[in-house]
């Protein structure tokens, strides 16, 4: 059998080699959420933060419990909208990334 490496593994290898995939990460996450999909985007959010900044800086930027972070990027996490747009902006300036909207008109 070929060596294979864990999924979250290989997401942290990627994100800290390849600054674009990082922030299509972002952009993935905050189109995800913006599109009805929470859960995705929190899981998606989830394994960003775990490549990058780490629970415990990311508790202390958004003066929020690294506990609390972890359950409110969980699959049954409920964040609030002022805590999920903490995460974005922190993630953002950690990425040192803009993040732009278009409206398309269907």
């Amino acid at each position: 059998m070929g060596l294979t490496r864990d999924f979250k593994d290989t997401v942290v290898a990627r994100v800290q080699s390849d600054p674009a995939f990082a922030q299509a990460l972002l952009d993935e996450a905050i189109t995800l959420f913006i599109d009805g999909e929470p859960d995705t985007a929190k899981l998606i959010l989830r394994d960003l933060v775990n490549a990058t900044v780490g629970f415990e800086s990311l508790a202390e930027e958004i003066h929020k419990p690294a506990k609390s972070l972890h359950r409110m990027l969980s699959v049954s996490g409920n964040p609030t909208m002022s805590n999920i747009s903490a995460i974005f902006a922190a993630m953002k300036r950690a990425l040192k990334v803009e993040v732009q909207t278009t409206v398309v008109m269907v």
